[in-house]
């Protein structure tokens, strides 16, 4: 039987997890069925022997593309999205997983009742591996049970650092977003942007409209190093400029300007001057007024201060040593 819905699974290095990533799947109870793809992207660990084990198991619903050799996230994610056979497509990353085993229903319930949505996307909460303390996810900006996708737009574009939309906890169509992907193939599919989400999200919300339902589905796993969390201040400067760049690009793309954009791209160029700061690197300085320069940036009154302070290698060291103090008195009053 031809699935209606396919799960995409994305796993690199995920041996400890991608098991209760797979079983958070597997418990779904859909009235329509459903495969599991998993892009295991050449781990270096034992992920790839995981996933063969459940595979093995659940023959008629798992199917498994291994790359080899690494493609990346990208590459991975929307060569996936080629695979899949069913109607809608859903994903959990291989850290992450479903606590509601009635996800899928409710989702395609949705479905049914609205043609005219292209995306359903639900709550979510953090999970601490470290800990397995769970915490609330933020207020989510559109909880309408319905929103014109139009509306949201912007929305997307100027996220900082919390999707509007979760994929993670979303139902989508695939043809919309397989037509997406023929038409502009570059915009999805250009690694300088080091993400599909977004991109993803966008395109749906462009198409139609999105639905949100207030339940909690998904355990976002942090706590940890992962594609979208580093505690290197260098992987922050690049993830934070490959994400801003394709956020300008999609701005460019539609005309999507207002001071909330200008807000956002001016926010953006202050986090990199922090990163850059952090690191003592000169050259990202200068790499971070350029792209101030690309994204047409007015520039706020405390970058301007952090610029001035980082133009002089003495007022830079000290602000360096005050702001280790800061840090340490303030572990110490926690």
């Amino acid at each position: 039987m031809e699935p209606t819905i396919s799960v995409i699974v994305i796993t690199y290095n995920q041996e400890k997890t991608i098991g209760r990533t797979l079983d958070s799947i597997l418990m779904q109870q859909c009235h329509v069925p459903f495969e599991i793809v998993i892009g295991e992207d050449c781990s270096t660990d034992g992920t790839l022997a995981v996933c063969q084990q459940y595979a093995k198991k659940h023959p008629d619903t798992i199917r498994i593309l291994a790359n080899n050799p690494n493609k990346g996230i990208v590459d991975n994610y929307f060569d996936c999205i080629l695979a899949c056979r069913g109607r809608y497509i859903a994903d959990c990353a291989g850290d992450d997983f479903w606590i509601d085993p009635l996800k899928l229903e409710k989702e395609i319930g949705v479905f049914e009742q609205h043609p005219d949505v292209t995306l359903v996307h639900t709550d979510w909460q953090y999970y601490n591996d470290s800990t397995g303390v769970v915490s609330p996810s933020p207020q989510k900006p559109f909880t309408a049970p319905v929103t014109c996708g139009k509306d949201m737009l912007e929305a997307i574009v100027t996220q900082t650092s919390l999707p509007v939309i979760h994929l993670c906890t979303s139902l989508y169509k695939a043809d919309v977003i397989k037509n997406a992907l023929a038409h502009d193939e570059t915009m999805f599919r250009n690694k300088e942007y080091g993400c599909e989400d977004l991109q993803i999200a966008f395109a749906m919300a462009q198409q139609g409209n999105i639905a949100f339902l207030p339940d909690i589905t998904l355990n976002y796993s942090h706590g940890h190093e992962s594609a979208s969390s580093s505690v290197h201040s260098e992987k922050l400067y690049r993830n934070t400029k490959r994400f801003t760049e394709l956020s300008y690009q999609l701005a460019q793309r539609y005309d999507i300007h207002s001071e909330k954009t200008e807000a956002y791209f001016s926010q953006r160029v202050f986090a990199l001057g922090m990163h850059a700061f952090r690191l003592h690197e000169p050259s990202l300085l200068s790499e971070t007024m350029e792209l101030e320069k690309r994204w047409k940036v007015q520039r706020s009154n405390k970058t301007r201060l952090l610029f001035a302070v980082m133009r002089h290698d003495v007022l830079w060291s000290c602000g360096l040593r005050l702001r280790q103090a800061f840090v340490t008195v303030k572990k110490l009053f926690r």
